[in-house]
């Protein structure tokens, strides 16, 4: 086999598209894109933040949201990531995603994705002007009823979400259950 070398890259695979949704100083919701998180323990994740509108709102204010990009918001959820809250004041508008106050903490809901977590900063690393890494607790997930399984929970297969690639700049749709974790392991013990 012929391995052809790439050096470092930054091309962890599958890369989730995630929507972090905070409020402005002003009280009126904001979004970001952000592709560069991941679990980093049972009840929390992590996200690489730069500096952007959302991070100056994370720094007032620890409460943020976590929405599943799907092929449905694929648009604006590249929207959102494209143009600046700090030079489009109005991006949100241009979504046209619904938005409701979350229940557990103080942050906007875009009700258009299937599911959706509320977060609350536990503590930031490496802060400089540049940004930060930042781990959030989960505080609560939120789910939309049509995509709940028979087993009353969410069926990640309806969602439609997409994964970003860093390697040609483009989204992927994730697509069906192939395996069962646990499980299909076993086959060889």
């Amino acid at each position: 086999m012929n391995m052809k070398n790439f050096g470092a890259k930054p091309w962890l695979i599958p890369q989730t598209v995630l929507v972090i949704g905070t409020y402005n100083e002003d009280g009126t919701p904001n979004a970001m894109n952000a592709a560069w998180a991941g679990q980093w323990d049972n009840n929390e994740i992590m996200i690489s933040m730069g500096s952007h509108a959302t991070t100056g709102n994370l720094n007032r204010c620890g409460d943020f949201t976590v929405a599943f990009t799907t092929s449905d918001q694929l648009v604006a959820a590249d929207y959102v990531g494209i143009v600046s809250g700090k030079n489009e004041p109005d991006k949100i508008q241009k979504t046209k995603w619904s938005v409701e106050k979350a229940e557990h903490i103080n942050a906007p809901v875009f009700t258009d994705f299937p599911m959706t977590m509320e977060c609350r900063i536990s503590k930031k690393i490496d802060e400089s002007a540049t940004g930060y890494y930042i781990v959030a607790e989960i505080v609560n997930i939120l789910v939309d009823e049509k995509y709940l399984a028979e087993d009353g929970k969410p069926a990640i297969e309806k969602m439609h979400f997409i994964t970003y690639d860093p390697v040609h700049h483009g989204y992927i749709q994730l697509g069906e259950r192939v395996g069962n974790a646990f499980s299909d392991g076993k086959k060889l013990k």
